[in-house]
């Protein structure tokens, strides 16, 4: 599967159990429940869902319980193909327990808070932790 995914409530007539072990697809689900879903009325689709955590994986629905379904059923998917990849897929806001503090001037600050407002993130520390992130994997990635 790759990075950006989409699923409809019509797709989802194929089983995802059936494509992983019971195990894995159980992680996956514990997993993709703790992730932050955004839904969002669509002119078209009805609702739109994605996850702070994974947003280039979405879900759309009639009503926003099927849109929500689809959602956690796309992120289930995602995160259990991140398994079988050897991968670590990203933990919920639930499971983060350390703080790390950074100091900014007051420009650096407003220049992040836009950017973060501008793509969507709901907040400035969502924003620079999955920027940091995701240039720390691309960094190791490059390296291997």
């Amino acid at each position: 599967m790759s990075k950006s995914s989409k699923i409809g409530s019509k797709d989802l007539a194929r089983s995802p159990e059936a494509e992983c072990d019971a195990r894995t697809w159980a992680e996956a689900q514990h997993i993709a429940t703790g992730y932050r879903i955004q839904i969002e009325r669509h002119d078209r689709l009805g609702f739109v869902g994605t996850a702070l955590e994974l947003p280039d994986v979405y879900a759309d629905g009639e009503t926003a319980q099927e849109c929500y379904d689809a959602t956690i059923e796309v992120l289930s998917l995602s995160v259990a193909t991140m398994f079988e990849d050897g991968e670590e897929p990203p933990e919920g806001r639930a499971k983060r327990t350390f703080q790390v503090n950074i100091r900014l001037t007051g420009r650096e600050k407003h220049f992040l808070s836009t950017k973060a407002k501008q793509m969507g993130f709901a907040t400035l520390s969502d924003f620079i932790r999955t920027s940091t992130l995701d240039y720390a994997s691309v960094k190791s990635e490059n390296r291997r």
